[in-house]
């Protein structure tokens, strides 16, 4: 679960690996005036994709997280050539793999773009990205991963491999308000979130705040996450006047959307910290969030295989927080 959840990929065709079969290219979806989403995925024995937003700038175009897979980033290249605009800066949510790994093409096919980011990446690459490759290693030799598995975590051990090409141009330290790209956006640092460094962002403009994964569907993914200053993330998002929240996996959410969501995780939280039982938790967790799941049965199973998961393997073994969490 560790290299499955944060790591990512490198376009297999850039280093002449034989690639196994590819889906379609996921598609763009307008949320709002001026802001689109190319959804993320979670595809049958696949690593997952991380949804990228889109947001239109004066100067042209600001990506927020670029995917893992070459599907993600040819869709985000389709879009700039449909839209007739330069990709002129990329945001990163936070430094899981899935979110990061198209920073290298995107910045070779538009050098310009400065990537905008927390500078919590530097120690991940040392730390749980390096481990995370070196158990890696024992999945492939095991040999009994799904070709496209095997696929995904080779390329991910490359872009480990070539980390310094992830690192931001642009530290985010403190919650502001920027000018990217001649738009303002209200940049916001959470420290020791979902990692040691989450950036969200609010366009007030649009009404829309791009959370990454400080909200995510079918489960929170805890697993470099510090609770406390996540729920505490949750709660500066609540007091921004937001329309639509667009998460890191899972589809945008109203207001009232997002408030289901950030009542469901702190009682998740506390019921991770109790002695009930963890699969107790987790169906707690999947009725909490039944609205927002909706009638897709497979989508209910893996939330709670994804719940009960992060009770007993993550957060009770680690004191009621991530192993990588370095605060309280």
């Amino acid at each position: 679960m560790r290299w499955i959840r944060a790591s990512a990929a490198v376009a297999l065709t850039v280093f002449g690996v034989a690639r196994a079969d590819t889906p379609p290219k996921p598609q763009a979806q307008t949320v709002a005036q001026g802001v689109w989403l190319i959804p993320g995925s979670f595809l049958p024995n696949r690593q997952p994709d991380g949804n990228t937003v889109i947001f239109a700038a004066p100067r042209g175009l600001i990506v927020m997280d670029t995917g893992r897979h070459v599907w993600q980033r040819e869709a985000i290249e389709a879009f700039a050539v449909g839209q007739k605009k330069v990709i002129a800066a990329i945001i990163n949510s936070h430094w899981h793999l899935d979110h990061v790994s198209g920073n290298p093409d995107l910045k070779g096919a538009y050098p310009a773009a400065k990537v905008y980011a927390s500078g919590a990446i530097k120690d991940a690459l040392t730390g749980f990205l390096a481990k995370s490759a070196a158990d890696a290693r024992l999945y492939l030799e095991s040999g009994k991963l799904p070709p496209e598995t095997a696929e995904d975590i080779r390329n991910d051990m490359v872009t480990v491999g070539n980390g310094k090409l992830l690192l931001p141009d642009v530290v985010i330290a403190d919650s502001r308000t920027r000018r990217i790209a001649g738009k303002p956006l209200a940049v916001n640092l959470a420290s020791n979130a979902a990692t040691a460094g989450d950036v969200w962002v609010f366009d007030p403009v649009s009404g829309v705040a791009a959370v990454g994964d400080l909200v995510t569907l079918p489960a929170p993914f805890l697993d470099t996450a510090c609770p406390a200053g996540w729920s505490g993330a949750l709660a500066k998002i609540s007091a921004t006047p937001f329309r639509i929240v667009i998460p890191g996996h899972g589809a945008p959410m109203t207001r009232s959307g997002f408030a289901t969501y950030r009542r469901a995780f702190d009682a998740f939280i506390d019921c991770a910290s109790s002695a009930r039982d963890k699969d107790a938790c987790a169906a707690e967790w999947t009725a909490n969030v039944a609205t927002l799941l909706g009638t897709d049965e497979k989508a209910q199973k893996q939330a709670k295989r994804m719940a009960a998961y992060y009770v007993g393997d993550v957060l009770r073994k680690n004191g009621g927080k991530s192993a990588d969490c370095k605060v309280g």
